[in-house]
């Protein structure tokens, strides 16, 4: 959908040797971030603040799994209720489409190969704060988690800056995830109001599909449930792949369930169909918080996000899972709401957006500064529909840090270490990314574009001592 009232300008501030966005796209370079700091600093902000802030994070959702942004195959009303109450981002990008470090980065506000979370169980290096524990230092929240976690351990009772209300009861989101609302709901009804909150609820849905991909695995040569065969979605416009794909890519296809199980085209749509009620499953516990938020008289004065770690393959270029650069594994939905303060029922297609924001937006809202050296930006002006152009390109990392992905507002450029065949898809012209264009002439520029955004990105970067190739990007660059 085309984004309503849609803004022209604004100027951004990064953090430590900071990117200032200048009006008509060129890009300077700041010097060790004493603008930003000041900017920030000690900031008490004439705006309104959100007096408390909830945090919800899925697990693997795929950004088109919304009945109020278009999916006709689920039945969602509390994202629903989310959608229609605030802004949603279309063009939303995990910073890393894996659990760990997809997670690392959203409560940091820094790239998974500085935060040392570069495959799953890593935990995030102690030097930088997560959010928890900068609110704990910066504001007098009360911090509060529950669920999955992942940093290291998927469950855990102590988590640095939080209190932990639900340490989860195991792997399996449709038994984990009803504990996790139940105990945000507890807790909303029986805290003191003495002090604003920020809570974390974290669900494992739709993770469960994993599970559903490993019991069935091998095709049945038949539909499982005759009586769904009215019922499957069909399949994407972009089920077909390239075979001169990147060979990280083919590997990990070839790692998959459906190329171990010699798959039918009725068994990925039976995949599909299954999904989709995984999300039903998450919508519902979603819900029971809302209801307590709405019951028990927080919902005015709290600001709600959403998103997922990363999206999951769903039959596009006949993948599943994650761990790709592909839209459907990379974009990730994005919605915040705020009765009064942020715009409803917006559908924000034009702005590129990441994981990496949320961090300095919570504290945006907050009214404190957030740590130094955010790689993302508040997305506040967004938001509020304030003239605001926003950025020229995110960057994602993928592959244990061996690949990456530049995505500017018509290209995505995918590149990874070690391997001669580079990606380049029109994003305009071809949304399902089926035409590479990195080997056409014409495009050699562009290619040559991207790549040099890649480079400044990497050149700032304080790379973790642990990150293997850390050197890597910025020597091929």
């Amino acid at each position: 959908m085309a984004e309503r009232n849609a803004p022209k300008h604004a100027t951004y501030l990064f953090g430590r040797r900071d990117f200032l966005r200048l009006g008509s796209g060129a890009v300077a370079l700041l010097a060790e971030g004493t603008l930003a700091r000041k900017a920030f600093a000690g900031r008490t902000s004439p705006r309104p603040r959100a007096r408390n802030i909830l945090l919800i994070f899925t697990d693997q959702q795929h950004i088109e799994t919304i009945a109020a942004g278009g999916c006709p195959h689920v039945r969602t009303p509390s994202l629903d209720r989310l959608v229609r109450s605030g802004v949603s981002f279309t063009q939303s990008y995990t910073a890393n489409p894996v659990c760990s470090p997809a997670r690392s980065a959203v409560l940091t506000g820094r790239t998974s190969c500085e935060t040392g979370v570069y495959v799953n169980g890593r935990a995030i290096r102690s030097d930088i704060p997560n959010l928890g524990q900068w609110f704990s230092q910066q504001a007098d929240h009360q911090t509060v988690y529950a669920g999955k976690w992942h940093l290291p351990r998927s469950y855990s009772s102590k988590i640095p800056g939080f209190e932990v209300i639900n340490t989860g009861i195991g792997g399996f989101g449709y038994l984990c995830d009803a504990a996790v609302s139940r105990a945000c709901e507890g807790f909303l009804r029986n805290r003191s109001r003495s002090r604003p909150f920020l809570m974390m609820a974290s669900f494992m849905q739709p993770h469960d599909i994993c599970e559903w991909l490993r019991l069935n695995m091998q095709n049945p040569g038949q539909l499982r449930y005759g009586e769904l065969a009215g019922k499957l979605p069909e399949l994407p416009d972009n089920f077909d792949f390239d075979k001169s794909e990147p060979q990280a890519v083919k590997q990990r296809r070839l790692g998959n369930e459906p190329a171990k199980g010699a798959w039918s085209k009725e068994h990925w749509r039976y995949y599909r169909w299954s999904y989709y009620r995984n999300i039903e499953n998450l919508d519902a516990e979603i819900g029971r918080i809302l209801q307590a938020l709405e019951v028990y008289g927080y919902l005015e004065d709290t600001l709600i996000a959403l998103t997922s770690d990363h999206g999951e393959g769903m039959a596009h270029h006949q993948m599943v899972r994650k761990n790709t650069l592909y839209n459907e594994a990379a974009r990730v939905p994005l919605i915040f709401s705020w009765p009064g303060h942020i715009q409803r029922s917006r559908i924000d297609s034009a702005h590129l957006v990441s994981g990496l924001d949320i961090m300095p937006t919570l504290c945006d809202y907050a009214g404190i500064g957030p740590p130094q050296d955010m790689r993302g930006v508040s997305l506040r002006p967004i938001l509020e529909g304030k003239s605001t152009p926003g950025r020229d390109f995110i960057i994602t990392e993928v592959q244990a840090n061996t690949g990456r992905m530049v995505r500017t507002n018509r290209y995505k450029y995918v590149t990874y270490i070690d391997e001669p065949r580079q990606q380049l898809f029109d994003m305009k012209g071809d949304p399902g990314e089926t035409r590479n264009l990195a080997a056409d002439a014409r495009h050699a520029s562009v290619v040559a574009d991207h790549q040099k955004l890649l480079y400044e990105w990497e050149s700032r970067l304080d790379v973790a001592r642990r990150v293997p190739h850390r050197d890597a990007w910025r020597d091929n660059a």
